[in-house]
């Protein structure tokens, strides 16, 4: 085949068409011929395209572009084949069926980035759809969560308590944007430890280590009683009310004695009970249940706000949302990113928000970090947006800088169309 003399991206690449339909391979066929690659083969299901790609060991094929549902060998059976035997560089599915059967080859790719996997399209597959993809030739992971990276090393009790001590531990606070204003309504407080030889350190140096010690109370006391001294400095500099969302732990929701120590400090600040949110995740509710549960109620009695936080990802989250006496829904970013893509999360996310809305509880969505995940939300009907396109988390003396500056954009993403 004589190569193309044009500049097109992809003239002379190599690629192969797995697609049990003669119809749909000429049609897809067609679409690359029209951008210019190089020799395209063809291969009717995966078997017959594993014995093709072996034969041309010797010329890497560029991309392979195979169909879902084939005879004899399936797409996924294939590209688990295409990731063991490392025969191509870069791969597309498409299918007609269920879109989230294709959801799994891209949870695949998400979990092993070996894959190549550059995109999913489902039939009939457009030109420009097809050119978007093999955009991210460069950039295949951008659709998938980031990588969790290992743990890094624990800091030992021993050196959180000295760090507690010499008071180290200090909250950053992250933005909570009304969806349809655009106005900052709330923040959610993030703890941070100014080390003095290593900088500014995450939870993930040392929060593992206080879970289940004692220390975690002191470590959350500590931390509240800098966020209500913030909460009084806001309301002096002019900031309009805001609620401060705090994390508690499950040893700290079930333990009596420190709810005692956590609403006495909270009483002696002066700061409205009602403006504090406590956010609590299914597993805490579940270690200790009776205890959580009472624990949750007195919390509500006295006019705090309580938050069930990364609503969705455990086993029972509409259970236990039911039965506790929450005011606020935090919908985990798993089923926030990529719900105008695929159906089965938007399901989630609809189910979620209109739980909510059903029990008169405010519903916030975590880890909002695109245009189309905005619009998606407000066009459902979510209460608050948290997450990067809105702010990073910052501290604390940044905040007002921070409202002031970015006050006129928030107000253009909530009058979008």
């Amino acid at each position: 085949m004589n190569m193309p003399t044009t500049s097109a991206p992809w003239a002379g690449r190599r690629v192969l068409v797995v697609e049990d339909s003669a119809v749909q391979r000429g049609y897809l066929v067609g679409l690359l011929k029209q951008l210019e690659f190089g020799d395209i083969f063809e291969a009717a299901d995966g078997n017959e395209a594993l014995q093709l790609l072996e034969r041309e060991r010797h010329d890497r094929i560029f991309l392979v572009l195979t169909d879902l549902e084939m005879p004899g060998m399936d797409g996924i059976e294939l590209t688990c084949q295409l990731r063991e035997r490392d025969l191509a560089d870069n791969l597309i599915v498409v299918s007609a069926r269920d879109p989230r059967l294709l959801e799994i080859i891209e949870n695949m790719a998400c979990e092993d980035a070996s894959i190549g996997l550059l995109g999913t399209l489902l039939k009939p597959v457009q030109l420009d759809s097809l050119t978007q993809l093999l955009s991210k030739v460069n950039d295949r992971s951008s659709d998938c969560r980031p990588a969790v990276p290992p743990p890094p090393a624990q800091a030992s009790l021993e050196e959180l308590a000295q760090a507690l001590e010499r008071k180290e531990f200090l909250p950053w606070f992250q933005p909570k944007i009304a969806m349809q204003s655009g106005q900052l309504k709330g923040v959610e407080a993030l703890a941070r430890w100014q080390h003095p030889q290593r900088g500014l350190l995450s939870p993930a140096y040392f929060i593992d280590t206080l879970e289940g010690h004692p220390l975690m109370a002191d470590f959350t006391l500590a931390l509240v009683q800098q966020v209500l001294q913030y909460m009084l400095h806001w309301q002096q500099a002019g900031l309009p009310p805001l609620s401060v969302s705090v994390n508690l732990s499950a040893d700290n929701l079930s333990d009596r004695a420190f709810i005692d120590r956590l609403t006495a400090l909270v009483m002696q600040s002066g700061v409205a009970p009602a403006s504090l949110v406590w956010e609590v995740t299914e597993t805490s509710v579940m270690r200790q249940l009776s205890q959580a549960l009472t624990n949750m109620g007195r919390l509500r009695l006295m006019g705090f706000g309580l938050a069930m936080d990364d609503f969705g990802i455990g086993y029972s989250s509409m259970q236990q949302f039911a039965r506790c006496p929450f005011t606020e829904l935090k919908i985990d970013r798993a089923f926030v990113n990529g719900a105008t893509q695929w159906p089965n999360r938007l399901l989630v996310l609809k189910s979620a928000l209109d739980l909510g809305q059903s029990l008169g509880v405010a519903t916030v969505a975590e880890g909002v970090e695109t245009v189309e995940d905005w619009k998606l939300l407000r066009d459902l009907g979510c209460d608050l947006a948290q997450g990067y396109l809105l702010a990073k988390p910052m501290p604390a003396e940044d905040l007002v800088g921070w409202m002031r500056q970015d006050r006129r954009r928030l107000r253009a993403l909530a009058g979008m169309e």
